[in-house]
């Protein structure tokens, strides 16, 4: 979804107050005492985008990754938006001393309406890339690492966006080219070093 998180806070009172009905699923398989909203929920906000506001919760969306850890753990209370849609990842693979791993985000939301074309472009474009380019045995994943995700994304002719990059300076996918680089690469020194003295 796209749109913000809806709050029904007469049933996020219901989990405060511990009425049984309102959390069900935490104690399906035990009874793990109270519910403490700021321990279980706020606490473990990755983005640290929730606070409580009286005693009510509040969300800034703008900084919330949509990773649902607030939604499993009031299911009751917090519901996705309404403008809803489809994320595109490409790439997961199982290698055996790795383990498990999600694949990449190529595409962090299209909006899901007929005919699907939004949808279609990017996986088709994807598909032939790989047909192309791949070596044998060589899955999407593979070929992503081997030749880079900014090829990937040349391909595709999708823009690079901030939810590509897992971490600051540590994924090394969007490299400038030297026609968008003003002057190019090639630099005056003597220029350079009355700009940036040392």
């Amino acid at each position: 979804w796209k749109d913000d998180i809806k709050i029904d806070q007469e049933v996020v009172q219901a989990y405060v107050d511990g009425e049984s009905d309102a959390h069900l699923s935490r104690r399906a398989v035990r009874n793990w005492g109270a519910f403490d909203i700021q321990k279980e929920v706020i606490d473990l906000c990755p983005t640290e985008c929730m606070k409580m506001e009286g005693n009510e919760p509040a969300i800034d969306n703008k900084e919330c990754t949509r990773c649902m850890h607030c939604i499993n753990g009031m299911p009751r209370a917090l519901h996705i938006g309404d403008d809803r849609g489809v994320t595109i990842l490409a790439g997961a693979r199982a290698p055996i001393l790795d383990g498990a791993q999600m694949g990449t985000l190529i595409v962090p939301f299209i909006k899901a309406e007929a005919p699907y074309t939004e949808i279609q472009e990017p996986v088709v474009t994807i598909w032939d890339w790989w047909m192309e380019e791949h070596k044998n045995r060589e899955r999407l994943g593979e070929l992503m690492k081997r030749q880079g995700f900014q090829k990937l994304l040349e391909v595709t002719n999708i823009k690079p966006v901030a939810q590509h990059v897992l971490e600051p300076g540590q994924t090394p996918y969007i490299f400038w080219k030297e026609d968008e680089v003003p002057g190019g690469w090639d630099r005056d020194i003597t220029e350079f070093r009355e700009i940036h003295h040392t």
